[in-house]
């Protein structure tokens, strides 16, 4: 088993420019510890003696299976069943409002929570909402997204959600799967679930959403890269559409493409 050398300033340093530069993510001085020993693990996993043969070999393979276990390493995924819950209040509300067909976009979709909430909003709000009801689900973190998609919870984990929903919405687990959940079809299927980058060239143009949910992400960003973000949101809205920020998200003095409607929730500027 090789030998790790110890993590220095500068190894830290470089591979908080590395992720910055792949994913977008800023990580503060306050975390260097978790960083190093990240990158001992990652390093030591790959057989490799030093972090600085582990950070060139990301550098030097820009298409490495290894990019994608590093960038999982450092993504937070913090998130919960009707979290915010007067968000899930104003989209019953938005749904009711406008023409099918009524598309969201949940961009930090983490475990799956937050696209269930959407999906549990909409069958309660849309009449007919097996037609014309859609739900894109993506994050970057590849490990999130599978286990979003399975759909399955332990009934801690989907204490918020309301019983009369959670016996609706969800099969609970016998024998082996006792005191587990698992989201129904009806819900399931109104979902897509991907791995996608807010850094990535490649947006999904070809469709327009009614409503954007990206929560507690944009604070892992800068000033600047987050004023890019939103400028890309703006067309992929259709006019009127909303985007939904997270408890601590200011975007008001960020661009003038949306405007503040209520708490942290924006509303498209008309062009």
């Amino acid at each position: 088993m090789p030998v790790l050398a110890e993590v220095g300033q500068h190894d830290l340093e470089r591979s908080a420019r590395i992720l910055r530069a792949r994913a977008g993510i800023v990580i503060g001085t306050h975390k260097h510890e978790m960083v190093a020993r990240t990158l001992g693990l990652r390093t030591k996993g790959m057989g490799l003696r030093s972090v600085k043969e582990y950070l060139d070999h990301l550098e030097q393979n820009a298409h490495s299976p290894e990019w994608e276990a590093f960038v999982n390493a450092f993504t937070i995924n913090h998130t919960a069943f009707f979290r915010e819950q007067h968000h899930f209040d104003i989209l019953a509300k938005f749904a009711q409002t406008r023409k099918k067909p009524f598309s969201v976009w949940c961009c930090a979709a983490s475990t799956g929570e937050e696209p269930y909430t959407i999906a549990m909003t909409l069958r309660e709000s849309c009449p007919q909402p097996d037609v014309g009801v859609s739900i894109l689900a993506t994050d970057i973190d590849t490990r999130a997204i599978e286990r979003a998609r399975e759909g399955v919870y332990s009934l801690e984990r989907a204490q918020p959600v309301p019983e009369d929903y959670l016996k609706k919405y969800f099969q609970r687990g016998t024998g082996r799967h006792a005191g587990m959940v698992r989201a129904k079809p009806s819900i399931r299927d109104m979902i897509e679930f991907d791995t996608f980058n807010l850094l990535s060239a490649n947006w999904p143009t070809d469709r327009k959403f009614d409503a954007i949910f990206c929560r507690n992400t944009m604070i892992y960003f800068d000033k600047p890269t987050q004023t890019r973000i939103l400028e890309r949101f703006a067309p992929v809205l259709k006019p009127g559409g909303l985007l939904f920020a997270g408890h601590s998200e200011n975007f008001t003095y960020l661009t003038q493409a949306f405007r503040l409607q209520g708490q942290t929730v924006y509303e498209l500027a008309e062009r």
